[in-house]
């Protein structure tokens, strides 16, 4: 990713216009997007939206998406560890890849669930999956997921929905 300047950050190769901003850390996983006239004490700053997933393409994919819309500001994490350590940002909705801990000492997409719903019951959480497995829906939604949602040819479409939903 370019920060706006031609220079690439942290391996991604997308620009990021003039109106936006964005901060890749080389020691945490995760990418955020925002307008530069606002900030997270701003009111009028939108919703603030968390992107798990281990997939990178996924992400810009999601990031894509989200970033250019002023009602939301998006802070994508490759593993559940870095979504957990930043839970007290306080965001308004979670988007989370069911497979995730590709590492053997990674949590998984359930686990991340659970702890997220361990720390906070209120925040929306939507569930990504490549498979259409009833098992997994039921596990997922016992487990405190607000939707579940197949990353099939519409999702994109289905996710936006989603999301203006339940935020």
């Amino acid at each position: 990713m370019s920060a706006g300047n031609g220079r690439k950050v942290s391996g991604f190769e997308k620009e990021v216009s003039d109106y936006g901003h964005c901060s890749v850390s080389r020691k945490r996983n995760y990418c955020y997007f925002y307008l530069r006239s606002k900030n997270r004490t701003d009111p009028d700053m939108g919703k603030l939206i968390f992107f798990v997933d281990d997939d990178k393409m996924i992400l810009n994919l999601l990031e894509y998406t989200f970033q250019s819309r002023d009602d939301y500001k998006v802070i994508s994490y490759l593993t559940g560890e870095d979504c957990l350590k930043n839970l007290p940002q306080k965001p308004d909705l979670i988007v989370l890849d069911h497979v995730l801990g590709a590492e053997e000492d990674q949590l998984t997409g359930l686990d991340t669930l659970k702890e997220i719903r361990r720390q906070n019951q209120d925040i929306p959480v939507v569930i990504l999956t490549g498979q259409g497995d009833d098992e997994l829906l039921s596990e997922f939604m016992d487990n405190g997921a607000n939707r579940y949602l197949t990353k099939d040819d519409f999702f994109i479409d289905s996710l936006i929905d989603t999301i203006k939903q339940l935020t």
